[in-house]
């Protein structure tokens, strides 16, 4: 599965180039800082705006509205030139992936599924690995950047359980989402949704297996394709039941999180310590910081089809060195 960044023949395209995705992401968030001191800015010209008439020029509102278009225009377009290369770097690691099951295919086309997992799981493990990875190194790039942020535009504020403690704000921000993750997590191992996952693709390559079959064998028709339908029919209603309840837990939680920024800093705006434009960049740097914290949390689901891919590839694997194994023995 990691061919792709052990193989010579691969070197520019791996290293170079997971080297290019990660200095986009790094310029990403700095367009985000800029972006974020912006909205300090221009939602205390609005204060200022609002409470006395003609305080603020047109040519001063609309100077301020072009500047976010321009810092806009600028993330738009490293976003749409790195998902192009994106998608490139992806397609030469699967390339990297099955040129190898290609050469051994001869054995490995006597393993149960083995057309599904060369085609279908590798597109899958490339793109929900570079998805994953990518959102990770974002997410330590943002509480990099927006740590020091947050802790600067919040001391001295009064913050709800915490008084004035420096550090209230990001503890809070801590306290809140490792609390949230950790009892997704521990939901998901209740539930056992990896495995489900699994047997879910299991089932449904044994299916597709089968109707391949059935088009040049009339002998499998219809009843072993119904039995196997069935099994398909089973694992799916039970996947549906164990994500209704996965999910009852975290979209319950993802919306009491809307509001954890005002609750910490209710405080401070009762008060009328904060103005509007501080305010703004207080929720949005603590709403960047409390989002990469919960990378576990938001990433759950892709977390565990991706581990389920990864069984299947590992195991397709091992299966193939088994082959190779009693071939030498032979």
């Amino acid at each position: 599965m990691f061919r792709f960044f052990t193989e010579k023949s691969w070197f520019i395209w791996s290293w170079l180039g997971s080297f290019v995705i990660l200095s986009s992401l790094w310029v990403q968030v700095e367009i985000d800082v800029k972006i974020n001191e912006w909205f300090g800015v221009f939602y205390d010209m609005i204060q200022k705006a609002l409470a006395e008439p003609n305080a603020v020029t047109i040519e001063e509102y609309f100077a301020s509205l072009f500047s976010f278009i321009t810092l806009a225009a600028m993330y738009i377009g490293v976003y749409v030139a790195i998902s192009f290369f994106t998608a490139h770097y992806l397609f030469r690691w699967r390339t990297a992936m099955v040129e190898w099951y290609h050469s051994v295919y001869d054995k490995a086309r006597k393993i149960e599924g083995a057309s599904q997992r060369v085609q279908e799981d590798t597109i899958k493990f490339t793109r929900i690995m570079e998805g994953l990875g990518t959102s990770l190194i974002e997410s330590i790039m943002i509480l990099i950047q927006f740590i020091p942020i947050l802790f600067g535009l919040s001391v001295g504020i009064p913050i709800f359980f915490f008084g004035e403690w420096e550090y209230g704000l990001i503890v809070g921000a801590l306290i809140w989402t490792v609390g949230g993750t950790v009892f997704l997590i521990v939901l998901g191992l209740i539930l056992r949704l990896v495995g489900v996952e699994y047997d879910l693709q299991k089932q449904e390559a044994a299916y597709r297996k089968i109707l391949v079959i059935a088009e040049d064998d009339g002998s499998v028709r219809p009843k072993r394709i119904n039995e196997l339908f069935d099994d398909v029919r089973k694992i799916h209603f039970l996947s549906y039941l164990r994500y209704l309840y996965f999910n009852i837990g975290r979209i319950a939680y993802l919306q009491a999180n809307v509001l954890s920024a005002y609750v910490f800093l209710a405080p401070a705006i009762v008060a009328g310590v904060v103005t509007l434009g501080v305010m703004q960049q207080i929720i949005r740097a603590f709403g960047r910081v409390e989002g990469s914290m919960q990378y576990l949390l938001k990433a759950w689901p892709t977390i565990i089809e991706l581990a389920s891919v990864y069984k299947r590839l590992r195991e397709f694997e091992t299966k193939i060195e088994q082959e190779d194994l009693l071939d030498e023995k032979a």
